[in-house]
């Protein structure tokens, strides 16, 4: 029997440090919106003049429109969804599919090939053998189950077509998860529309995953407070401004189980078809694009300290780590960031 543990801390919180008062000098406003999806909620703030009326009730219905759609796409937990019903499919032929769905593994696959796979949208079949899809279990898989499940696993293994709209699989038996790089890609698309709007000022977030765009009350940058975990107090980190760029964590503390005293991470490499078991406890990624700072993340977790930090600095990539000093629950950390991740 495994023993599922829903920590009370979140050993990388990103905080969004947000003056409500308004200033004085520029008269700017703020309105903020907030929301449930994907399994989580999503917050937005907008700044903007007092001149500028905005429809906030039509504004969210944007949103929300967006989202359900989006999901309608690319989740795995809505069951008649084009990932779903493409994930059922058994054969190799090509099926039409809404443009996010190609756009969201184009960019997947990009990060796949960077990351030699250690980012890997195939690992559906691993993720769902130990429990973390939406169907769980109550026991580890064995080897022999383990084996099969990487027999299905390949980013190369599926194929898109732009101009078509069109994804195939080249093994009938495989199937792709989005869930590391579809909160990011979300975040993205809200930004957008929110300045095809003409709110160019603003921050998104969804879960955690952000993206802050222009400038925020005081006509400065957004002002992204880090957290370190301690489970008697909060103890903050230096914090980070940033304007027009996104941040996005992946961490092995949110979702786990214990096995006969060993901990299972969610996070799985695609290559053992095991939980990571190093001592890297969480990545942040501070990127233009949040979808790619979300894959960057996960990638990054799955290679572990000593690869993940030559893997961001060959590719200039600003990465925050959070290490462990031991692999117990009560460990204490240690940080790593590159060169310009506080700047």
């Amino acid at each position: 029997m495994l023993k599922i543990i829903l920590p009370f801390f979140i050993a990388m919180t990103l905080l969004v440090s947000c003056d409500s008062s308004t200033n004085l000098e520029n008269n700017n406003l703020k309105t903020m919106l907030q929301g449930k999806t994907m399994g989580t909620t999503y917050n937005i703030a907008l700044v903007h003049s007092k001149d500028k009326v905005i429809d906030t009730a039509k504004l969210q219905s944007q949103i929300d429109k967006l989202l359900l759609d989006f999901n309608q796409h690319v989740s795995t937990y809505v069951p008649d969804s084009q990932i779903s019903v493409f994930n059922r499919l058994a054969d190799t032929s090509w099926s039409k599919v809404h443009e996010d769905f190609i756009s969201i593994v184009k960019a997947s696959q990009a990060v796949s090939r960077l990351s030699d796979g250690a980012f890997d949208i195939s690992i559906s079949p691993l993720v769902n053998l130990w429990g973390f899809g939406p169907a769980k279990k109550d026991d580890a898989p064995n080897q022999e189950q383990i084996k099969k499940a990487l027999s299905q696993i390949g980013f190369n293994k599926i194929e898109y077509n732009e101009e078509q709209k069109s994804l195939r699989k080249t093994q009938k038996d495989m199937q792709i998860d989005l869930s590391a790089i579809a909160k990011g890609f979300a975040v993205d698309k809200i930004s957008e529309l929110l300045k095809q709007n003409n709110l160019p000022n603003h921050l998104v977030e969804i879960g955690g995953e952000l993206i802050a765009s222009g400038l925020n009350q005081a006509d400065k940058k957004w002002r992204i407070a880090i957290e370190q975990p301690d489970l008697s107090t909060k103890i903050t980190q230096q914090g980070l401004d940033i304007s027009n760029r996104a941040v996005a964590t992946s961490g092995d503390y949110r979702n786990y189980f214990v096995e006969k005293g060993v901990r299972r991470s969610h996070i799985i490499d695609p290559k053992t078809g095991y939980p990571i078991s190093h001592k890297l406890a969480s990545v942040t990624v501070v990127h233009e694009s949040t979808a790619m700072a979300d894959a960057f993340a996960t990638a990054l977790l799955v290679m572990g300290e000593v690869k993940g930090k030559l893997f961001a600095e060959k590719n200039n990539l600003d990465v925050l780590m959070i290490i462990r000093k031991d692999n117990s629950d009560t460990a204490a950390f240690e940080f790593w960031s590159s060169p310009d991740f506080f700047r």
